[in-house]
């Protein structure tokens, strides 16, 4: 069933109230790819009553009053992703389009949708149930951060959206933990993933420089930063302070990733698959093509790519699901009304990371070291093997004609596979794919590529020849779609130069997935790129001139450029 989001649906429950209500800037999907759907769910699954608003018009109190107050708390969250990347492009444009919207028009989000949503909340329901901000949003805009779209360091969003608490990471743990404290008037200052206000600055927790020293200093703001993304791992971190005006941030350790078991029985719970029918009328969500029957195989990436935020999100531990769970979700999805025999997509953040674990015991020296980066640490395993049984177990079930894989593949970790590498790409080539084969090299440029956290391009030309190799063999004629970015940290117009030849050289076609680096909050490509410095604090150029941001890609995308 979905969340109720109406008071009949309400009164059709017999619920007078909700004990926490959900405020989303997203439209209401109901599926395991939608973060709040999930913690909905969860928190259901646990015996909470919950409730869901999505979209709320922020100029009147018609769409927020529409459950009541909860008896417990108010859960917000800007939705799948920040609020100012959905509405605004790299170059600073207004997106005139939103795929979580239905009917596709992007004017539903507000900007600084927390602070939007906290407000509403409070202008409505004076001395209201605390408010508690979670999601991606909240994620990173946790501590001090740099802030693209002001040009700025802003403080803590849970200080300027006045909120109670902020959950972060993945939190259904945290969220379970809170509502169970917030339930019995317990405190919830222990609670792993949970950041708080305080006057007074815990003994035992590392303070990170003040806000106001962020702001003034550079420098400061690079230690800032670095503690905090050294202090990101359950297994090492310590808890975090930082002083935002008279008072402190307080960052309890974050929440450790769940389980095998515990990430079947989250996938296994039942999820409608669809849009609420409140939207329906206004038009489709155009993300429900993509997500509606696709399959969630496991959480987390240990890539760490410099301007990626998944690991400090989701975490850089792979947790995977059992063969048993994926293949009975595959089932559950031959039953839809609306399935079609095709199955979008079985993956996670990066496709090929399924089954995938450190050999090295977390309880014994927990890691430091990044597992891909210059090189392959020895203690991550890279193994396909699972994958590949996967997928051929995928081939035999009843009344699915298609799986594909779309997301994103680490063609590295295919060439790393010593044994199982070139049958998992067979695999793909031969059964997954539609003419195309998404990989993310980003840059070939050997400079830039250091920047990214990325491998040489000497690992993308073994793959493209690979790749061909692979696909004349199997007597298909198939392609690469190649994701490059321009206006990298470091990233001037003679390297675009370069990546111009390279691509002319090695791939032979015009690529269309150019995208402008956007510098999102809390990643060390944003630090770079703020900072004018890399990541051993020497001095970067770093082009902030829209118009040069612009000319970079367009070096690349130009048809005649080629």
């Amino acid at each position: 069933m979905f969340l109720p989001a109406t008071r009949k649906e309400m009164d059709a429950l017999g619920w007078n109230d909700a004990d926490i209500v959900l405020v989303t800037g997203d439209a209401y999907i109901d599926s395991p790819y939608i973060g709040v759907a999930i913690i909905g769910k969860v928190l259901m699954e646990a015996g909470y009553r919950v409730g869901i608003i999505a979209q709320p018009d922020t100029g009147s109190d018609i769409d927020i009053r529409r459950l009541g107050e909860p008896s417990l708390f108010w859960g917000v969250s800007s939705g799948c992703v920040d609020s100012m990347v959905a509405n605004y492009t790299p170059t600073l444009k207004k997106r005139k389009t939103d795929d979580l919207t239905a009917g596709g028009k992007n004017f539903r989000r507000p900007d600084r949708a927390l602070i939007a949503y906290a407000n509403l909340i409070r202008k409505f329901f004076k001395n209201t149930k605390p408010i508690v901000l979670g999601g991606i949003e909240a994620s990173l805009r946790r501590i001090s951060h740099y802030d693209y779209w002001s040009d700025t360091v802003r403080r803590s969003v849970l200080f300027d959206a006045k909120a109670d608490l902020l959950v972060y990471g993945m939190a259904e743990k945290t969220i379970l933990e809170v509502a169970d404290h917030i339930r019995h008037n317990r405190s919830v200052e222990g609670i792993r993933g949970v950041c708080r206000i305080a006057k007074k600055k815990p003994d035992d927790y590392i303070e990170l420089p003040p806000h106001q020293d962020v702001i003034d200093d550079k420098s400061a703001f690079r230690k800032m930063f670095q503690l905090f993304y050294k202090h990101n791992d359950p297994e090492t971190a310590i808890g975090l302070c930082q002083k935002q005006d008279t008072r402190y941030l307080i960052q309890n350790p974050p929440a450790h990733p769940l389980s095998s078991a515990e990430l079947d029985k989250i996938h296994g719970l039942a999820y409608e698959r669809s849009v609420h029918p409140l939207h329906r009328a206004d038009g489709n969500v155009r993300a429900l093509e993509t997500i509606q029957f696709a399959i969630t195989s496991h959480r987390g990436c240990f890539g760490e790519c410099h301007f990626c935020a998944i690991s400090l999100h989701q975490g850089r531990k792979i947790t995977s699901r059992s063969e048993a769970s994926i293949l009975r979700e595959a089932a559950e999805l031959t039953r839809h009304s609306e399935f079609k025999g095709i199955i979008r997509d079985v993956g996670g953040p990066t496709a090929n990371m399924y089954g995938m674990v450190c050999l090295k015991p977390p309880a014994h020296d927990p890691c430091r070291k990044k597992c891909l980066t210059p090189a392959q640490c020895k203690q991550r395993q890279i193994s396909h093997k699972r994958q590949v049984d996967l997928l051929q177990r995928f081939r035999g079930l009843p009344k699915i004609k298609k799986v594909f894989i779309g997301s994103g593949v680490r063609h590295d970790l295919i060439l790393m596979d010593m044994k199982y590498g070139l049958q998992y790409l067979e695999a793909i080539a031969m059964h997954h794919i539609s003419g195309q084969l998404k990989i993310a090299p980003e840059h070939s440029d050997e400079q830039i590529l250091i920047l990214m956290g990325k491998h040489g391009s000497h690992s993308l030309k073994r793959f493209i020849q690979l790749y061909r190799r692979t696909n004349q063999a199997l007597g298909k004629k198939q392609f690469l779609s190649c994701y490059f970015m321009a206006a990298y940290p470091g990233c001037t117009m003679e390297n675009m130069k370069n990546l111009r030849s390279f691509i002319k050289k090695e791939l032979n076609f015009t690529p269309e997935q150019i995208q402008i680096f956007t510098p999102t909050p809390s990643t060390l490509a944003t630090m770079m790129y703020y900072t004018e410095t890399d990541l051993k604090g020497s001095p970067l150029f770093v082009e902030k001139n829209l118009r040069e941001k612009e000319r970079q890609k367009q070096a690349v995308v130009m048809k005649d450029a080629l």
